[in-house]
C-alpha cells in the first residue's frame, strides 16, 4: 500500500509519498500527474515518516541544511539508483554538472565514456526531489538545464541554499518570469 500526504511549501504545493516506513516521493507544483508513478491508488493519510520529511521541509525553506533522519526508497533501475546515490553526496549549496557525475558514474561501471545525456535522463527521473538534490546540476557551462520542477523553481531552491549564481544563467529555451 503506499500512502500520499501535501505539504504547502514557498514555491507551491509539494505531494510526499510513503510506502509507510520510507518516502518513495517527493513531487513538486508541476507534477500534478505523480500518482501515475504508482501502480495502486495512493490513500491520504498522517504517518511518522511525512511528519519527519514535514519537519525537514520547514527546516530547508527557512534556509538551513537539515539532516535526513528518514528512510529514503527510490525506485529506478541499477543505473538511476546509482545516480540518485550520487546526488545525495552533492553538498548543500553547492552545484556539480551532469559532465563531473557521469565522470563518477563511469568509473563506478567500468564505462570511460560515461554519457552526460545518459546521467540527465536519470537525474531527471528522481522521484524525491529536493531531498535528493537534483536541482544542484547544472550544464557544464553554467547553464540551469533539465529540472523537471521548471527553471524558476530550480533558480528559487540554489537561491534558498545561498548558491553563487553569478556563473549560471537560464537557458535560452526557457521562459522567463
Amino acid at each position: 500500500m503506499h500512502y500520499k500526504t501535501y505539504y504547502e511549501s514557498p514555491i507551491g504545493r509539494i505531494a510526499l509519498t510513503s510506502d509507510g516506513e520510507a518516502i518513495t516521493g517527493l513531487w513538486l507544483p508541476k507534477h500534478d500527474d505523480f500518482e501515475s508513478n504508482y501502480d495502486e491508488a495512493l490513500t491520504e493519510a498522517e504517518l511518522p515518516v511525512f511528519e519527519k520529511v514535514i519537519s525537514w521541509l520547514d527546516k530547508y525553506f527557512s534556509g538551513n541544511n537539515p539532516k535526513i533522519d528518514f528512510a529514503l526508497k527510490p525506485i529506478g533501475t541499477e543505473f538511476r539508483e546509482q545516480v540518485w546515490d550520487v546526488l545525495l553526496k552533492i553538498p548543500y549549496g553547492e552545484t556539480v554538472t551532469y559532465g563531473e557525475i557521469a565522470k563518477e558514474i563511469g568509473v563506478k561501471r567500468n564505462k570511460p565514456n560515461m554519457s552526460s545525456q545518459a546521467v540527465g535522463g536519470a537525474v531527471g527521473t528522481n522521484p524525491i526531489s529536493i531531498i535528493i538534490p537534483c536541482h544542484r546540476v547544472v550544464g557544464k557551462n553554467g547553464s540551469l538545464t533539465g529540472y523537471g520542477g521548471g527553471i524558476d523553481t530550480k533558480i528559487e531552491l540554489l537561491k534558498l541554499e545561498k548558491v553563487d549564481m553569478q556563473p549560471l544563467y537560464r537557458p535560452k529555451y526557457s521562459t522567463k518570469p
